[in-house]
């Protein structure tokens, strides 16, 4: 098995910025993605954005495309997002998770490991 750990979270104004990091240890595949996900109070979980940990492929929910960056590092098996320009709206604890196979999915239910999670708030 996978084990995530995310760090990074904190409170930041609006506009500013944070990088949340994703850390993975144990099991590890030679086909998967990795992603973040985020949910704000009475809320569903919200997919955010993934990545292919070999191909490098990028995929963005609407609403961080343009704002939010998602990247790895195979060396340290840590993926990072970094996010700018953030809106009240971003509020949310931000979830790691991670899938075997070649293609994300939005659907949290589908994703087979997942971190704690990491809380970001951003005050008006």
């Amino acid at each position: 098995q996978v084990q995530l750990v995310e760090s990074g979270g904190g409170l930041v104004q609006a506009g500013g910025s944070l990088r949340l990091s994703c850390a993975a240890s144990g099991r590890t595949f030679s086909n998967y993605v990795m992603g973040w996900f985020r949910q704000a109070p009475g809320k569903e979980r919200e997919f955010v954005a993934a990545i292919s940990w070999s191909g490098g492929s990028t995929y963005y929910a609407d609403s961080a495309k343009g704002r939010f960056t998602i990247s790895r590092e195979h060396a340290k098996n840590t993926v990072y997002m970094q996010m700018n320009s953030l809106k009240p709206g971003d509020t949310a604890v931000y979830y790691c998770a991670a899938r075997g196979g070649i293609y994300y999915i939005i659907d949290a239910d589908q994703w087979n490991y997942w971190g704690q999670g990491t809380q970001v708030t951003v005050s008006s």
